[in-house]
């Protein structure tokens, strides 16, 4: 783990910036952290990549927290956007998109299977 003055951090091959100077040091660590639990999450290749945080000027906005996170697992790129009214809501939300993509990813598919048609067999259709 590594800490620059543009306040970047680097999460095991993951790097948390913020793209706007209104984003706090205590916001990246706790992104930071929550990047680094779905990291260590069991089956889980090593990860790299970039997570970009902003936090929007106008104080008016309902989800000022904006992140895009695009990291690579293996042989599979997930690109994740969030948004919320918190920094902590912003990377819990984050962490959840990333550990689900992810793990879609490592997986190997999207959790979805072809039914097979009646005339094949199958249940589709059937009351």
């Amino acid at each position: 783990m590594t800490h620059t003055d543009t306040g970047d951090h680097d999460t095991d091959g993951v790097l948390v910036r913020a793209r706007s100077g209104d984003v706090s040091a205590e916001v990246l660590a706790y992104a930071r952290d929550r990047i680094q639990a779905v990291a260590n999450h069991p089956g889980m290749p090593a990860l790299t990549g970039e997570v970009r945080i902003d936090r929007a000027a106008a104080h008016r906005a309902e989800q000022p927290w904006s992140a895009v996170a695009e990291v690579r697992a293996g042989h599979a790129v997930v690109i994740v956007h969030a948004r919320e009214a918190t920094g902590r809501e912003l990377a819990d939300r984050l962490q959840d998109r990333l550990r689900e993509q992810l793990g879609r990813a490592v997986r190997g598919g999207t959790g979805r299977r072809a039914v097979a048609p009646l005339w094949r067999g199958g249940t589709a259709g059937r009351l």
